[in-house]
């Protein structure tokens, strides 16, 4: 169906004067004896286009026109709105696509966001979810480019694995064996043995594994994809699906995983507050005043720095009541990563040299043999958004901690063969994309940045 987009009717002034069709759902209407007026909206734009109906001209207003979540089209004139300066739309004809009857559930009123999520498919066309994944849509591309201009390589890693690339046991089974008949098997390996693979498989908790198997070969890669983890935690930070961004570079020491998150957490800001002015002005209006000082102290400022012993000790001092004790090795809850960032330094911070025992085998161990080269993004507002480290490149070394922790070798052979076969010092890191998405939008809750989220019981 040929028309044009709202949003280019609003912004391109060569429009003025001319005809134009355009398409979109009914945002609202008022209905007189001789004007009608439309908000239509087709998802292009956070503002609205206005189609005005001069019933003393002949132009006929259909009834289901008139109804809210109705969609139509609409042939006429673009003018100029003398009240605003906007463009509309003079309609000439007007044609209903779609009805929509009146138990349309997005009624001019107002609706939380608790209650928008029990209609996923539908809270799209309210004003804030468009902004949302207008957001979302233009913060993936700038991170493809982020990385295509800096030479890395996308590469694809599997969605179905054999390893768990945390070590943690927070994955999806993948089977085809559905439930067993009793006695079928007489314990885990025939079990396995029998299903599609011939061996225990899961969903991906992170590419990162493989990625490093592709960075040893091409130098500097990237994936973007859906990650899984079967976690319990019912949390505004946690889903069960989520995207991931996972850098991986060769030659690399952990000064150089930080330089890289924050050149492009930066670049992905700068590039939303440059081509979504509207929609930020929308999230500072709507949910959180102070977004674009905030975004702007993220550009203009090098973010800190600070060893996890030194963080410990500042939350030690702090005249707070944390919910959870803070000692030197524990795994810093969210009250305490906010602490850091929104009280203490008021910025994102690099939390570094975290204990080993609270990080994954891969990472490198540091001389001191109780920490590793790891560090973690936390921001003001949400928390941590990236975690990343220095890998451990030293096979004897990664043997060590993989026996520590009691992994089966034969299910990451390929990832050991990595430190035989030319080892060489690389590291990455993986961003939580929604997590991202909360931090420069200031919405506060993961399940409102993407578009079905799975959580503990709910798979709708």
């Amino acid at each position: 169906m040929k028309h044009t987009d709202v949003r280019e009717i609003l912004q391109s002034a060569g429009w003025v004067g001319k005809e134009a069709t355009v398409c979109g759902w009914v945002r609202t209407a008022r209905d007189s004896k001789n004007m009608a007026f439309l908000a239509l909206n087709d998802g292009t734009s956070l503002t609205h286009l206005q189609i005005v109906i001069d019933k003393n001209a002949g132009t006929a207003l259909p009834a289901e026109a008139a109804k809210l979540g109705a969609a139509v089209k609409v042939v006429g004139t673009v003018v100029v709105n003398e009240n605003n300066g906007t463009h509309e739309v003079n309609a000439k004809e007007i044609e209903v696509l779609g009805v929509c009857p009146p138990d349309y559930p997005l009624q001019k009123k107002f609706q939380k966001l608790e209650t928008l999520r029990e209609m996923p498919h539908i809270r799209v066309r309210t004003n804030t979810f468009n902004a949302v994944f207008r957001v979302r849509s233009v913060m993936a591309a700038a991170i493809h480019r982020f990385f295509q201009e800096k030479g890395f390589v996308y590469v694809n890693t599997p969605l179905i694995t054999g390893s768990d690339c945390e070590g943690a046991g927070e994955m999806f089974q993948v089977t085809t064996i559905g439930y067993p008949e009793p006695g079928k098997y007489k314990n885990a390996d025939e079990y396995y043995a029998d299903d599609f693979f011939g061996k225990k498989a899961g969903l991906s908790v992170s590419g990162q594994l493989e990625g490093e198997g592709a960075a040893m070969a091409l130098g500097k890669i990237y994936t973007f994809g859906p990650s899984f983890r079967a976690e319990k935690s019912n949390t505004v930070r946690h889903v069960a699906e989520f995207w991931h961004v996972e850098p991986e570079v060769a030659f690399a020491e952990l000064p150089d995983v930080i330089e890289l998150a924050e050149e492009m957490i930066k670049y992905i800001i700068r590039d939303y507050m440059e081509k979504c002015p509207e929609e930020l002005k929308f999230f500072e209006q709507r949910f959180q005043p102070g977004l674009t000082e905030k975004l702007m102290n993220v550009l203009n400022n090098d973010f800190a720095i600070v060893d996890y012993t030194d963080a410990i000790e500042l939350l030690k001092k702090a005249d707070v009541e944390f919910q959870y004790p803070v000692e030197w090795g524990c795994d810093l809850q969210s009250e305490h990563e906010r602490y850091i960032t929104e009280q203490i330094y008021k910025k994102p911070v690099f939390l570094i040299n975290y204990p080993k025992a609270i990080k994954s085998f891969y990472m490198k161990q540091n001389p001191d043999g109780k920490t590793v080269a790891a560090t973690d993004l936390l921001v003001p507002g949400v928390g941590e958004i990236i975690g990343g480290s220095e890998r451990e490149a030293d096979l004897d070394k990664l043997l060590a901690a993989m026996n520590e922790r009691g992994m089966r070798l034969d299910d990451y052979a390929d990832y050991l063969d990595l430190r035989k076969y030319g080892s060489v010092p690389h590291g990455g890191f993986g961003l939580g994309f929604e997590r991202a998405i909360m931090y420069v939008t200031g919405m506060e809750n993961i399940r409102d940045v993407i578009f079905y989220p799975r959580t503990v019981g709910n798979i709708r």
